[in-house]
C-alpha cells in the first residue's frame, strides 16, 4: 500500500528516562542506567527497522536528560519536529525495579514532568495530517494540559483519514484514581481502529474473569475496533479479527533478562503489518505471519537491556524464527 503522505506513523506521548537497575556498587547499592524510554518512541524505533518513516510529538525538559532523549530518537531515525522543550519543568523520570518474579515495579518522577506539560497549541498538526497512521496510549491522558493535547491530536488524525492505533499501557501509580484510568481506556477504545492490550489490562478494564468474556465485551462495546491483539506474556498472543480468533505461541528463551519494551516491539510489528496490508481485508495466513513475527521480535528484546536503542533488525527476527 503506497501513500503520498510524508509519514507512515506519527505517535504522541511520553518520552522519558527509564532508570533500570544495572548491577550493584562496591558498597552494595543498586546502580541504575539512564535508558531512553517511553512506549511511543519504542514503537517508532522498531518501525524504523522496517524502513517506515516515523515522527514523534511530545515534550522533554530543557536539561541534560532532554538533550540525551532528543539525540537518542534522532539517532534512531525518528523525526523530531514535533518534540518540544520545556524551560521550566524537568524531563520525566521513571525508576524500574525488577521484582523477584521477573515483573517490574515503576516509580515515576512526574508531578510535574515535562511530558505532561505538552500544550494543545504545541501539537504539530501538520505532522498528523501527513501521517498514514496515528498512535497513542493513556500516559498522555493522565493530566492536563497533555490530555487536551492528545484529544486535539486524535481529532486531527480522524479528520485527515489516518488509521488510529491505541496501546493503553496502564501504569497505576500515575493515576489519581483508577476510575480516571478507565475513562481514558474507554476514550482510546472509542477512537481506535486497532487495540493492543495486555492480559492484566483487559481483565482489569472489563471486570471479566476470562479472556473470552473480556474480548466478547470489547467487541460488543467498541464495534469500531477492527483488530484486537491481546498479549499473554509467556503464553504468546491472541488476535481477534472479524471471524478469526487465533492464539500464536511465544518464543521463550532462557536468556530473557527483562520485559521492558517487549510489548512496544510487538505493537510496532503489528502496526507495520497494518501499514503493509491494511485493516479491511486481512486473511488468516497474513495475520498469523504478522503475529508470529511480532512475538519473535518481542522475545529478542527481552534478552537485551533497554528497548529504544536495541530493537532487532528484520533479518535478525526472520533468522531467529527459522532457527527457533
Amino acid at each position: 500500500m503506497s501513500d503520498s503522505k510524508k509519514y507512515d506513523v506519527v505517535a504522541l506521548g511520553e518520552l522519558l528516562i527509564d532508570f533500570t537497575q544495572n548491577g550493584t556498587s562496591d558498597q552494595g547499592n543498586p546502580l541504575f542506567e539512564a535508558n531512553p524510554g517511553g512506549a511511543p518512541c519504542n514503537v517508532l524505533s522498531m518501525l524504523t527497522r522496517f524502513g517506515k518513516k516515523v515522527g514523534f510529538i511530545g515534550k522533554v525538559g530543557k536539561d541534560g536528560f532532554g538533550t540525551q532523549l532528543a539525540d537518542a530518537i534522532k539517532e534512531q531515525g525518528i523525526a523530531t519536529e514535533g518534540l518540544c522543550f520545556d524551560e521550566d519543568v524537568h524531563t520525566t523520570l521513571a525508576l524500574v525495579h525488577k521484582l523477584p518474579n521477573g515483573d517490574r515495579d515503576f516509580s515515576f518522577y512526574r508531578k510535574p514532568g515535562a511530558d505532561v506539560n505538552l500544550k494543545e497549541d504545541e501539537v504539530n498538526t501538520d505532522m498528523i495530517a501527513n501521517a498514514r497512521l496515528f498512535h497513542f496510549g493513556t500516559l498522555s491522558l493522565t493530566d492536563e494540559p497533555v490530555k487536551s493535547a492528545t484529544y486535539k491530536a486524535v481529532k486531527c488524525a480522524k479528520e485527515n483519514g489516518a488509521i488510529i492505533t491505541f496501546d493503553p499501557n496502564l501504569r497505576p501509580p500515575l493515576w489519581d484514581s483508577l476510575d480516571d484510568a478507565k475513562e481514558a481506556f474507554d476514550y482510546g477504545m472509542k477512537n481506535t481502529d486497532f487495540l493492543k492490550i495486555s492480559d492484566n489490562e483487559i481483565l482489569w478494564f472489563t471486570g471479566k474473569d476470562t479472556y473470552d468474556e473480556a474480548l466478547a465485551y470489547l467487541r460488543e462495546t467498541y464495534p469500531n475496533i477492527k483488530l484486537i491483539c491481546l498479549s499473554l506474556g509467556g503464553d504468546g498472543s491472541r488476535a481477534i479479527y472479524k471471524d478469526i480468533d487465533m492464539t500464536v505461541p511465544a518464543f521463550l528463551q532462557d536468556s530473557t533478562i527483562e520485559t521492558t519494551g517487549a510489548g512496544d516491539t510487538f505493537c510496532a510489528c503489528v502496526l507495520n503489518g497494518i501499514l503493509d496490508n491494511g485493516l479491511d481485508d486481512l486473511d488468516e495466513d497474513t495475520l498469523r505471519k504478522v503475529i508470529t513475527f511480532a512475538n519473535a521480535a518481542a522475545s529478542i528484546v527481552t534478552t537485551r537491556k533497554g528497548a529504544l536503542r536495541v530493537m532487532p533488525q528484520v533479518e535478525e527476527v526472520e533468522e531467529f524464527i527459522r532457527n527457533y
